[in-house]
């Protein structure tokens, strides 16, 4: 059960920080005329760096100690958590901020392809 919850929690950190990092982008692009590309992709990643480091350690820091002094009596269900979540807390972090990139680089659409699908539609 604490294994469980534990995954949804990260899920939820995870998905957080990812949604955050590509809203960071479509705002550098769309408000600040950053060109779609590398260069955007990687201002974007460079400046939610240290956000998304610092939930990873301000939550990681809080379970260190049930990792630490393991499985006792009385903790049956924090310490799988404190595991799945640590474990997780790392993963994600590697995640958001190397894979997360360059899927947006990859399959963001570009500016003028935005603009041009959303003034195309027709109106009903």
């Amino acid at each position: 059960m604490g294994s469980l919850v534990g995954f949804f929690t990260v899920f939820g950190v995870a998905a957080r920080n990812s949604i955050m990092l590509i809203n960071h982008c479509q705002h550098l692009e769309r408000e600040e005329g950053e060109p779609f590309g590398p260069g955007l992709v990687l201002r974007g990643a460079r400046e939610r760096l240290a956000p998304i480091l610092m939930t990873a350690l301000a939550a990681g820091l809080a379970l260190v100690p049930l990792v630490i002094f393991g499985n006792i009596p009385g903790q049956e269900i924090e310490y799988p958590m404190a595991i799945v979540i640590l474990g997780g807390l790392v993963t994600s972090t590697v995640l958001n901020l190397f894979v997360v990139p360059s899927l947006y680089l990859r399959f963001g659409r570009k500016k003028e392809t935005v603009q041009k699908a959303y003034s195309s539609t027709p109106i009903s």
